[in-house]
């Protein structure tokens, strides 16, 4: 077995199966629900059940893998906007944009597998830990140029955020509209 090690790390075909994996299995676990084979998930990825259950001894392993690569892309996805944006106040606008479109179109996903993981494990407080840090990143940049109020805290951009993306579930046209409204409110009072 070729198991990383913090002196060895994965192989480059490990890795990328690891990575076709998650992909597969947010897909699945997206249609079928988290209850859906593995078997199912490891065909889809092309690779054998052998592959899937090295990487992921079990199906929490697995859920919680695919929660954690989620949501490190969201937060991922705020330095992105940091770096590439004309203003802070946009950058906050594309990843909020981002985080209730992930609540709008995997809220039955996200949920899943937030019910499926413990509160008080690692894997929530680390996903917990980067999403309030990305955003307060932003903001804080953004409440600095005076585009965005100051008497926000970072959890607030993500209810505010998750909320929208909840209401919208049955009408998701309405989240564009919603979000607006959002992004008036953060701005600074005239």
């Amino acid at each position: 077995m070729d198991e990383p090690t913090p002196d060895r790390p994965m192989r480059a075909d490990a890795r990328r199966n690891r990575e076709r994996l998650l992909t597969c299995a947010r897909e699945v676990f997206g249609t079928d629900g988290i209850d859906a084979p593995l078997d199912e998930i490891a065909r889809r990825a092309g690779v054998g059940p052998g592959t899937l259950y090295r990487h992921f001894p079990n199906r929490d392993t697995l859920i919680e893998a695919v929660y954690r690569s989620s949501i490190e892309t969201l937060a991922g996805l705020a330095a992105e906007f940091e770096a590439d944006s004309d203003t802070p106040g946009q950058a906050v606008r594309r990843w909020l944009t981002e985080v209730s479109n992930f609540y709008l179109h995997q809220r039955s996903l996200a949920l899943a597998l937030k019910a499926a993981i413990d509160p008080t494990s690692e894997t929530f407080t680390l996903c917990r830990k980067l999403l309030v840090e990305a955003g307060g990143s932003l903001m804080n940049r953004a409440v600095a140029a005076g585009e965005i109020r100051d008497d926000l805290e970072p959890l607030d951009l993500l209810r505010l955020a998750n909320g929208i993306g909840a209401s919208c579930e049955h009408s998701p046209e309405s989240a564009d509209r919603l979000r607006s409204v959002m992004f008036e409110g953060l701005r600074v009072p005239a």
